[in-house]
């Protein structure tokens, strides 16, 4: 079985898991049942599908399958939105051959984008890709991940950061939550990008050095991560909730820009002046990553 058959198959069957009867509406009238949630049969008669079809579909094989019984297993299985979006970009990815030469990523960004980071001094800003690279960062971006940002001939990944580094613990105070949504987000990525080697050897390296991501991973969780609160619990200046906005850069595909802010008249806010006098401090300001430069 290929790899994208396997995840397609282990995405359903542990969505379908996730259903109970009484919330799918479906009357249930005792005796034993050997599945944690639906069965085959029922999302099948939910998506007004034969259960031999939606079997095929389970086993990984979505080769041919329209978008519109696609929505109505998404609508069976009660996916959210970055389910829904998963399961497309599966059954995209299981209709096309990998070639060879494929698109990579950027691995650099354009002068006009780190410009524009510069021209936020009083906003943690900074530019990624789909595997967590940080591709460049404005100054009190990289003041704000300082801990990540501690070995300068290392490449910058949140990922690696985040399972490999004892530093990441500290920084996280909500460490498992955060942890989890990192796993979702790389989950996502390996969707929408299934031939990418270097998101897959990241996973590779991640599941080979870490139990909790190796566990994480296949729970197959995904999302869609564009707006919202974290926490950090800095080094140098301490607790920060801070609310942050990640926009998609269309000239650049697969490039995210994340930008942060604190309430106003909240100690985060304050805070935050703090780490901008922190990071303008004569030698607190290089913090590992040469602007406008990507080290992937």
């Amino acid at each position: 079985m290929t790899v994208n058959r396997a995840d397609a198959r282990d995405f359903l069957i542990t969505r379908r898991a996730k259903i109970t009867p009484e919330q799918a509406g479906l009357t249930f009238y005792g005796g034993n049942r050997r599945v944690p949630g639906l069965r085959r049969e029922e999302v099948a008669i939910l998506a007004g599908v034969s259960a031999d079809y939606y079997t095929r579909l389970e086993k990984g094989n979505l080769s041919g399958v329209s978008n519109s019984v696609l929505d109505a297993i998404a609508g069976a299985l009660q996916l959210d939105e970055a389910e829904r979006l998963y399961l497309r970009d599966l059954a995209r990815a299981a209709n096309t051959r990998p070639t060879r030469g494929a698109r990579r990523p950027p691995r650099h960004i354009r002068p006009g984008i780190q410009r524009i980071l510069d021209g936020m001094p009083e906003t943690p800003a900074f530019v990624r890709n789909g595997r967590l690279d940080v591709l460049a960062a404005n100054t009190l971006g990289r003041a704000l991940y300082s801990p990540a940002f501690r070995d300068p001939d290392s490449p910058v990944n949140l990922a690696r950061f985040r399972f490999l580094d004892p530093a990441a613990r500290d920084f996280y105070p909500d460490f498992d939550e955060s942890a989890h949504t990192t796993v979702a987000l790389l989950r996502t990525e390996a969707g929408r990008d299934p031939f990418n080697k270097d998101l897959t050897d990241l996973v590779g390296e991640l599941s080979t050095r870490s139990d909790e991501f190796r566990s994480m991973w296949a729970s197959h969780n995904v999302r869609l991560h564009r707006t919202g609160l974290k926490h950090f619990r800095h080094p140098a200046v301490g607790h920060l909730d801070l609310m942050f906005e990640a926009m998609a850069i269309e000239a650049d595909e697969g490039l995210t820009l994340t930008a942060y802010t604190a309430e106003p008249g909240t100690p985060s806010h304050d805070t935050l002046r703090l780490l901008a006098s922190w990071a303008a401090t004569p030698g607190n300001e290089d913090t590992g990553l040469p602007t406008g430069h990507a080290r992937a």
